[in-house]
């Protein structure tokens, strides 16, 4: 009987039905913004704070609310976006070793089902070590509790975020449907020695580079400089490759290779010594009662193995391996989310498919199926951490939480899947040189149809794990040596626009720092809105 205060206050002022449909009707519009931006970027930031402000505004014009029903409502908008993420970084890679495939969406809907529910359960069973007794920092989930905290009964906060949202969107439509605007400028002369030196016209590009901050861009961009200026521009004229070909292709599989190398660190450092931890910490809250829902979790793991076999088509075997290998890397997806803010959810995706290849020979379709579901499940794995610890500052129920993040995840994968379908009838060819590049997919099918060049990639996982273990940071330098230069250039504009506002022109000020962080917010979610109303009207039109 302790707990029926507890529930009841539950029930009534944080899971409320409001916070449900609005959170799962934001999922829908965060969900398609962010496919969208995953294609056409390569890149996802945490859409949190936009969903926070959003959630805000909405449960203040419908009445009377407090913090946990705001905290509820942004858990499950951002769901969503983290599994249509896992989706786009991972399948449209099938589409580029075989472009004539047909799109099983069945098969597809049952991977993205079952990793989104595995997502959910296996952080549940890590929430209490990482959250409660690691303590980690979260830096996006402090700064949505923030965020929550600070909001402005003035509503000056929705005047900034809505104004930049729509000079983002009028600017994206200008661009991508009217041509009215170029959409990247390029440095001729070193573009044809296989340096794509130049500046990409997005603004969603400087919104991520605010949020990402001045650190973390500084590194990718020296990780740009390093893979285009010191391999493939010195490289080729010193001779050390025969072509820009050959240069490019040791360029991207060393890049791939760092990113799956801090993976491995990670494992070998911050996983492995806690594994009594975790469990400890989860038996301790069992017996207090405060971890019910675990008693669920079987079931939950079995339904997503029945997804995977019965709807998807992989085997039993690849089954039970891909959840027993998504379970070691979302734990590792909560370790560095929770120290960096960053998610490679595509490298663990990659991580498990090679170890189960390993083990069990894969079909390419299956291949594809393993790493999405793992990206899947790592991408809804950091956004729930994340959102357990703005919750934990706001003292808002796990539970609550728990629910949301199931409904707002369940309704994303829905939508991703719908949306992924109408980007490809939209936009056609996915990969290198077309209008849907999908970097993060492209590495994929590199793993599953053959590394162009597998020296590359050891010697950036050696590198990657040796580097991660001795604390050096390598992931995102990884990002920066794979990922076209003109997006790192646009990138790290915004880091030092960052560094700019909150060290130079703010002076300290917060309101003038969160501000920034709603602009920068506006600016990603203005274009992939847009971009996404432009992939649909192009998708349509070109049915008559």
């Amino acid at each position: 009987m302790k707990n029926c205060p507890r529930r009841a206050n539950v029930k009534i002022g944080q899971l409320t039905l409001r916070a449900l449909v609005i959170g799962a009707l934001g999922s829908v519009l965060i969900t398609a913004v962010s496919m969208y931006v995953a294609l056409r970027m390569g890149a996802l930031p945490w859409p949190t704070i936009f969903a926070v402000a959003l959630s805000m505004i909405v449960l203040k014009a419908l009445g009377r609310t407090n913090v946990n029903e705001i905290n509820v409502t942004h858990t499950a908008m951002t769901a969503g976006s983290m599994v249509a993420g896992g989706l786009a970084f991972t399948v449209p890679g099938l589409f580029m070793l075989s472009p004539d495939a047909p799109f099983d969406m069945a098969a597809v809907m049952g991977v993205t089902a079952g990793g989104t529910f595995l997502g959910v359960a296996f952080t549940w069973l890590m929430r209490a070590h990482f959250i409660e007794r690691m303590s980690l920092p979260y830096p996006i989930g402090i700064a949505a509790s923030e965020t929550v905290l600070a909001g402005d009964k003035r509503g000056t906060n929705g005047v900034a975020l809505f104004a930049s949202l729509g000079f983002s969107a009028a600017f994206t439509i200008l661009r991508d449907l009217w041509n009215v605007v170029p959409s990247l400028w390029v440095f001729a002369p070193l573009a044809a020695r296989g340096v794509t030196f130049g500046i990409w016209l997005a603004p969603m590009a400087v919104g991520i580079g605010y949020l990402i901050g001045h650190v973390y861009t500084i590194e990718w961009f020296i990780g740009a400089v390093i893979g285009y200026f010191g391999v493939v521009f010195m490289g080729v004229e010193f001779g050390a490759f025969s072509d820009v070909g050959s240069a490019t292709a040791f360029k991207d599989c060393l890049g791939i290779g760092l990113m799956v190398g801090t993976g491995a660190g990670i494992l070998l450092k911050g996983l492995l010594p806690k594994i009594k931890a975790v469990r400890k910490a989860n038996s301790i809250l069992e017996k207090s009662g405060k971890n019910a829902a675990i008693r669920w979790i079987p079931l939950v793991l079995l339904i997503s193995a029945s997804l995977f076999t019965f709807v998807s088509g992989v085997s039993g075997v690849t089954a039970v391996l891909t959840i027993f290998g998504a379970f070691v890397v979302t734990a590792m997806t909560a370790q560095i989310t929770g120290q960096t803010g960053i998610n490679p959810m595509e490298i663990f995706g990659i991580m498990v498919l090679l170890s189960v290849n390993v083990v069990y020979a894969l079909g390419v379709t299956e291949a594809f199926y393993v790493a999405a579901a793992v990206a899947i499940a790592c991408g809804l794995a950091g956004d729930v951490m994340n959102d357990f610890k703005s919750g934990y500052i706001l003292k808002t129920d796990p539970r609550a939480q728990m629910v949301a993040e199931l409904v707002g995840g369940t309704v994303g994968a829905v939508a991703s899947v719908f949306v992924f379908m109408a980007m490809r009838a939209a936009f056609g060819a996915m990969g290198p040189g077309t209008e849907l590049p999908a970097p993060q997919a492209y590495a994929v099918s590199t793993m599953v149809g053959g590394l162009p060049n597998p020296t590359a990639f050891f010697i950036g996982l050696t590198l990657g794990t040796l580097l991660y273990v001795i604390g050096m940071p390598t992931m995102t330098l990884g990002i920066g040596i794979y990922l076209p230069m003109f997006i790192s250039v646009t990138v790290l504009a915004g880091g030092i626009a960052a560094f700019a506002l909150k060290k130079i022109l703010s002076f300290g000020h917060e309101s003038t720092e969160k501000t920034g962080i709603l602009i920068a917010s506006g600016l990603l979610g203005g274009e992939g809105l847009a971009g996404v109303l432009v992939a649909l009207y192009l998708c349509v039109r070109s049915q008559f």
